[in-house]
């Protein structure tokens, strides 16, 4: 039954053009219940979604969705890097981002439970050669991102290990006192690997190594793999320009989707750490609407949500523990990851779902630094002849592009985006609020007061409207 369904489902989906644009043949793990009609109808909704995601676009990467414990649908899309010369595999290893994330905040909790140290033990305790502030800092605040630490990282500066030591160890004052604020920050997870190290007295990659990528067979996932490694895939952006190849602090690691899947099953089953451990986890005491260690945890939807980015890289899954469904992603094209979960999940639960649209900030971008009026131009055409084929209604693909022009130095460009976002999405305070920024960069200071006030009248930006109209007053004061 297996074969046969799934050879339908290739002749009906694959032609020799995708396979040629280097869509892979679909690759199952398990086998489907012979008798369960609706998990084929969800598996065909599913390849249908991925596949026109893939035809427009928007995505680059691979899939896998499971259900009650069963890998119900697998497959890969697209290339490994820029040269689109070989094909992804669901052995392709991705930079998770964040999710990478989980790995030392985990181990914390293994030593916690072995009774090597407290989640309320202050830094001060590990000898770490830090300012006076590591005495009030803890463990506690490290993982939940409300230690107040100084920044390691400012803008697109990198930051290697001893970068990071030569920050913190040379800068005594804190961003704000421990346990009163937020901000999620590298130098909080660059000191929860020293504390592992200090207490075991291996590196971090060798405890993780031991403690959990074998216990959990996690075969395919390595720290910090250099360019040209078995199956390490490259980010590239639209333009099919690779990332470049940047040293940062030690110990990421890369997983295949299926290492991964095998690391979410290992936490909702508690083979590494008590059900306890994984909700203090998961539950933020400072914060509890940014979440924490395991990215955020929506209670309501009894729901674990956590996504990451590095450079062109993205990764999410939603790990629905009502529902027993875990969806993951993960591109190296910084595309609609976080849609097309999203979407996965309200097509297993049988809502309404919409296949995404193709991009218009991809398909006036390339047009806009050079020429802004064709650009403008083109929209207004796609708009009229191929409404339904693109997204018209998300104000931030304007804004994403405004924000482009601007880094770019195209202020004139950038304004004219941020004009027509604010025509097309008259209602929507952050446009003008974007336009103000323009504005202001630009120092034609009244037009960006003007927008501001729109933003402030329309609700607001959580205060950055009023702080803007301030400091824009200051600057015209002097």
């Amino acid at each position: 039954m297996k074969n046969k369904f799934f050879l339908l489902l290739t002749t009906v989906l694959l032609t020799n053009t995708l396979s040629a644009q280097g869509l892979n043949k679909p690759k199952e793990t398990k086998k489907i219940p012979q008798n369960s009609a609706e998990q084929k109808s969800e598996i065909n909704q599913i390849d249908s979604l991925m596949m026109k995601s893939y035809e427009r676009g928007l995505f680059n990467g691979n899939v896998l969705v499971v259900k009650n414990n069963t890998i119900v649908y697998k497959k890969s899309f697209g290339f490994t890097d820029e040269t689109k010369q070989t094909l992804l595999t669901d052995q392709s290893i991705f930079n998770p981002g964040s999710i990478a994330k989980e790995f030392n905040a985990v181990s914390i909790m293994i030593l916690v439970e072995r009774g090597l140290l407290t989640l309320d033990d202050p830094i001060s305790k590990f000898d770490l050669g830090l300012p006076k502030w590591s005495e009030k800092v803890t463990i506690r605040h490290l993982i939940n991102y409300a230690s107040g630490i100084p920044r390691i990282e400012s803008g697109l500066t990198i930051i290697n290990d001893e970068g990071a030591w030569n920050i913190l160890r040379n800068n005594d004052t804190l961003l704000f006192e421990p346990g009163t604020g937020y901000r999620y920050d590298n130098g909080n997870v660059f000191l929860q690997r020293r504390i592992i190290e200090k207490v075991t007295g291996v590196s971090f990659q060798e405890f993780v190594t031991k403690n959990i990528i074998k216990p959990l067979k996690m075969t395919n996932s390595v720290f910090d793999p250099t360019f040209g490694y078995k199956n390490r895939t490259s980010c590239y952006d639209f333009d099919n320009v690779r990332c470049p190849e940047m040293q940062f602090i030690s110990g990421w690691l890369w997983v295949d989707i299926n290492d991964l899947y095998k690391w979410i099953e290992a936490m909702n089953s508690n083979r590494l750490i008590s059900k306890e451990s994984f909700q203090t986890l998961l539950n933020n005491p400072y914060a509890k609407d940014e979440g924490g260690s395991l990215g955020r945890y929506l209670e309501k939807d009894e729901l674990q949500r956590h996504n990451g980015i590095s450079y062109k890289f993205e990764s999410i899954f939603l790990n629905d523990f009502k529902n027993n469904i875990t969806i993951i992603l993960m591109s190296n094209n910084l595309n609609r990851v976080w849609d097309l979960g999203y979407t996965i999940h309200n097509l297993m639960l049988g809502k309404e779902y919409e296949i995404p649209r193709k991009s218009v900030y991809q398909a006036i971008r390339k047009e806009s630094p050079n020429d802004i009026n064709k650009a403008i131009e083109t929209y207004y055409s796609l708009k009229e002849n191929s409404k339904n084929e693109y997204s018209f209604e998300n104000p931030g693909e304007l804004n994403k592009l405004g924000y482009e022009l601007l880094r770019l130095g195209k202020i004139n460009e950038s304004i004219a985006i941020f004009k027509l976002a604010t025509k097309e999405f008259s209602k929507d305070a952050n446009g003008f609020d974007s336009l103000g920024e323009a504005y202001f960069t630009n120092k034609q200071y009244d037009l960006a007061l003007e927008s501001y006030k729109k933003a402030i009248s329309l609700g607001g930006t959580n205060g950055n409207a009023e702080k803007m109209i301030e400091k824009i007053e200051k600057e015209m004061g002097k």
